[in-house]
């Protein structure tokens, strides 16, 4: 009677984990499905709805011209870069930048009606604040911000919709006088943009903060449209539209396939590796990556972010913290099996003793995300808004499913050690012994690049090789006679314009619905324009009064490098204060900054040595070594924390340093590799574009890899004798 009983109860139980096992499929199914044919006719969900930047899906191109005849190069560069701040409302990804003297040329990207977007950004004309007698109180100019937005009313419980402004300093002192003396008689202050009334606020008090809203919208369309033309009319210049035009992706649909064959083929090898090292807890892996990577590709279309190549960089660094976080717990699960622990036990350890590792590692990385996403502006923007996605959802299905996963497998039989594999305590590598050696070698390398960039401002004025987006250059808009796609125009034309130019990464553009092209170069002289104009005639027919150029300035601004930097520093400063508190040790948050800063000097050094184009994917490229950097250093500071607490009193620091090195070198190896094979696959399949941007992270990865293991642990060592020793000394 008992055995039939335990029968039932295994039976039952079994029952269970298949019912989880069958319901965890399913869910991965549903997800994939979604992703890769969407929900009902609009296909809500789909992969192919994701909005796509400029380089992988074009948009709209909206070129416009100066009206007023005297204006300096300053109102153009702060006409910019209020553009700037507006189209931002569009997509993060969105470009504008100068054409000749007076032209202002806008590109927004998933956008196919120009129309549409020329009557929701408005043509930018004048905008006056003006008093009951029609006296100018302010210009638009005075207005710093404007933006919709509602609340509920106190007393009737409505919901009011409002129009908040934020004045300048010179706005804020000419607002406070004319609504005081208006606040008197209650009297209105008239909005008027390009001679219309648009509204006519009363003005019920005083308003001396340089904030105020205004009443009375009847819906949030009717406000954010009020909005829109208070910030369209705030334009140092007013502009004119010259053209429009719906143009093609700069990368070219070949760059969209062979990067999703790619990424494909880089995840099965992924998940193969880790079934073959990990056994069963590499499959319970290979189900949370799977959900991982369906759950991403649905929240990128879901939160309507915009995905360029700089997005699938911070994809990238996050499905390598996925597969780490993984990483770390297994490996915790084969050290508890190896100290004798029962598999179930150890399982729970080892999610246990990872936590802190896998938190730290990734709360280090969101804080950067964070503080980018907020100060940062356009492909900075957007390569944050994609890493924080990416880390939150790789920290779910890392902890939870799979935890869930694998504790599925565990109650379905697969119970014996031999499903998980057995790590015996191993005898610690001395890396101490070599560290003045490492740290030669850091610094040779470092210095060696400091040299080429000495050589490259001496040889080319630069000390990198900056593509248009950092550099401007020439725009030539040309008509074929033919109506090439953009493939045939990169296999038969874009040799010919490279050979002319000397640039190797032009940037092509078809204008859909014609057959023209916009190409984008390194700036050209009078000379190599009438070259290329001569070459296009001779070999492939162009009518040379259809081909136009024009300078263009850089899209990526300069306030758009000064707010990626100050992002920068402002967090490695968190990064540090975070460490600092969670370790309690400064020397473990000076040693992870430095071990930072080594990793991206050696791949600036990489830059100036090889000559890669420093272009829109540079920033991001070096944010996401970054991001890798802090990571690799948590893991092996966790280990030097813990070992720390549990160390035998023969333990000397290097004893613990090498221990710590050795006990997490696994951990390093692996992760590196698959974040590498991801990115070799890659840089094998890539246009050259995508090859451009590979390359420099695959040297990241390989700096990142040498410095955990080799720099990080031996510069926390030489910092805590340094303190030893001066704490010493006090004593004596």
């Amino acid at each position: 009677m008992g055995t039939n009983t335990k029968r039932k109860s295994n039976s039952g139980t079994n029952t269970k984990y298949i019912v989880e096992l069958i319901a965890l499929l399913a869910v991965i199914i549903i997800v994939g499905i979604t992703v890769a044919f969407g929900i009902g006719p609009t296909k809500t969900g789909s992969a192919e709805n994701i909005r796509l930047g400029l380089d992988l899906a074009g948009g709209v191109s909206i070129t416009y011209e100066v009206v007023e005849k005297d204006f300096t190069q300053t109102d153009i560069d702060d006409t910019i870069y209020k553009l700037k701040l507006r189209v931002q409302n569009y997509s993060t990804e969105s470009d504008v930048y100068q054409e000749g003297s007076n032209r202002i040329n806008v590109e927004i990207p998933g956008v196919t009606d120009a129309n549409t977007i020329l009557e929701e950004l408005g043509k930018p004309g004048s905008l006056a604040f003006l008093d009951k007698d029609f006296n100018v109180v302010m210009t638009g100019s005075d207005v710093e911000e404007a933006q919709a937005v509602s609340s509920t009313n106190s007393t009737t419980g409505f919901r009011e919709y409002l129009v908040q402004l934020t004045l300048t300093e010179s706005g804020k002192a000419a607002f406070a006088e004319a609504t005081t003396k208006a606040a008197e008689n209650k009297d209105v202050i008239y909005i008027v943009y390009d001679g219309t009334i648009i509204s006519y606020p009363t003005v019920q008090s005083p308003i001396t903060e340089g904030t105020c809203v205004i009443e009375g919208m009847g819906s949030w369309d009717a406000a954010d449209r009020l909005a829109a033309t208070i910030r369209i009319g705030s334009l140092p210049l007013e502009l004119k539209e010259l053209r429009s035009n719906v143009v093609g992706p700069k990368l070219g649909q070949e760059a969209i396939s062979t990067s999703l064959i790619a990424g494909f083929i880089g995840f099965l090898i992924v998940i193969v590796f880790m079934i073959l090292v990990y056994r069963i807890s590499g499959v319970a892996s290979g189900l949370a990556l799977t959900l991982y990577v369906g759950l991403v590709l649905g929240l990128l279309n879901a939160f309507d972010l915009t995905l360029t190549l700089p997005g699938i960089a911070g994809i990238v660094l996050s499905i390598g913290m996925a597969v780490d976080a993984n990483v770390i717990i297994f490996a915790r699960i084969r050290e508890e099996i190896g100290a004798g622990k029962t598999v179930r036990s150890a399982i729970n350890e080892g999610f246990k003793k990872a936590m802190s590792a896998i938190l730290d590692g990734n709360i280090t990385t969101i804080i950067a995300a964070f503080v980018l996403m907020i100060k940062g502006s356009g492909t900075v923007k957007g390569f944050a808004q994609t890493l924080m996605l990416g880390i939150a959802v790789s920290m779910f299905t890392a902890l939870v499913v799979t935890k869930f996963s694998l504790n599925i497998l565990y109650h379905l039989g697969f119970q014996d050690e031999k499903f998980y594999g057995k790590q015996k305590e191993k005898k610690a590598i001395n890396f101490v012994k070599n560290k003045y050696i490492f740290f030669g070698i850091s610094i040779a390398a470092i210095i060696i690049g400091f040299v080429f960039l000495g050589i490259n401002k001496t040889n080319t004025n630069n000390i990198l090789n900056y593509s248009i987006e950092f550099a401007g250059g020439t725009s030539t808009n040309v008509t074929f006679n033919e109506d090439y796609t953009l493939a045939e125009f990169n296999e038969k034309i874009t040799p010919t314009i490279m050979e002319v130019t000397n640039d190797t990464t032009p940037q092509i553009q078809k204008v859909e619905g014609s057959n023209a092209f916009i190409i984008k170069t390194k700036e050209l002289d009078t000379a190599t324009r009438e070259n290329l104009n001569n070459a296009l005639e001779e070999k492939f027919g162009v009518d040379k009064s259809f081909i136009t150029a024009e300078t263009i300035s850089p899209s990526i601004s300069s306030e758009m490098k000064t707010d990626a930097i100050i992002a920068v520093v402002i967090a490695t400063v968190l990064m540090l204060i975070y460490i600092w508190i969670r370790f309690s040790d400064i020397n473990f948050a000076t040693s992870a900054v430095l071990a930072l800063l080594h990793d991206v000097l050696v791949v600036l050094a990489f830059y100036a040595i090889s000559k890669t184009a420093v272009g829109n994917t540079f920033i991001a490229c070096m944010l996401t070594i970054v991001g890798y950097s802090i990571n690799a250093t948590i893991v092996i500071f966790d280990r030097i924390r813990e070992n720390m607490r549990t160390k035998k009193t023969k333990d000397t620091l290097e004893d613990i340093v090498n221990m710590s090195v050795t006990q997490t070198l696994t951990r390093s190896i692996y992760t590196s590799f698959t974040t590498f094979v991801m990115v070799v696959v890659l840089y094998l399949l890539g246009v050259s574009a995508i090859r451009e941007f590979a390359l420099p992270l695959l040297v990241g990865i390989i700096c990142g890899a040498y410095s955990s293991v080799c720099i990080t642990g031996s510069l926390w060592l030489v910092f805590s004798n340094l303190k030893k020793k001066r704490a010493d000394k006090k004593e004596s």
